[in-house]
């Protein structure tokens, strides 16, 4: 038995067998189809669970999701995003982010902002197309992540639903969670 294997191994050291498998190999994927996108003319169909750039998003109404609840930051394993918030001067105890900041360059597209978002306020997008030669332009602020997300707002729903943070249904949209409107009591002095 080992003298039948040492004459195997020594025919197959002979006739360059694993030459001639790793050849076969190669020759069955020469008469392929090219798979080759030509990049800017051809676009990839991207899947609506695509971990793109962040966008802000907005209520129908037009009204501001985001609430400034810092879970975002909070959530973020690469210290990626930055929320200064302040309660607001016309409706005490609630709280509105007057700034917010994501550092494209240090984020690594977990998605856990997104999941850590209680109004669902942030969403991914299928954006991916954002080079540039200064990497100070790749440190989003509020109004350009809010231009993000209106321009990317079918994109950044879509992702929402594939990852069951929101329904596409009447039900839902009318059970949304939105913060409640205060009360104001008259003054009785």
């Amino acid at each position: 038995m080992n003298a039948s294997h040492g004459l195997k191994k020594f025919m197959n050291a002979v006739l360059f067998r694993e030459i001639w498998n790793a050849m076969k190999v190669t020759f069955k994927h020469m008469f392929h189809r090219p798979m080759t996108f030509q990049y800017p003319r051809e676009k990839r169909v991207i899947p609506d669970a695509h971990r793109g750039a962040l966008g802000l998003l907005r209520y129908d109404d037009g009204r501001e999701r985001c609430v400034g609840c810092d879970l975002c930051e909070v959530a973020c394993p690469s210290r990626c995003i930055k929320v200064i918030s302040e309660e607001d001067k016309s409706l005490p105890l609630q709280r509105v982010a007057t700034e917010f900041y994501i550092d494209i360059t240090k984020c690594v597209f977990c998605g856990y902002c997104v999941e850590a978002c209680p109004v669902n306020a942030l969403a991914m997008t299928k954006l991916y197309e954002y080079s540039t030669h200064d990497k100070r332009t790749l440190l989003f602020d509020k109004k350009r992540l809010y231009d993000i997300g209106e321009q990317y707002m079918d994109d950044a729903k879509k992702y929402l639903y594939a990852h069951n943070q929101e329904k596409d249904d009447h039900e839902s949209r009318v059970y949304r969670y939105q913060f409640p409107e205060p009360v104001h009591k008259p003054n009785t002095s």
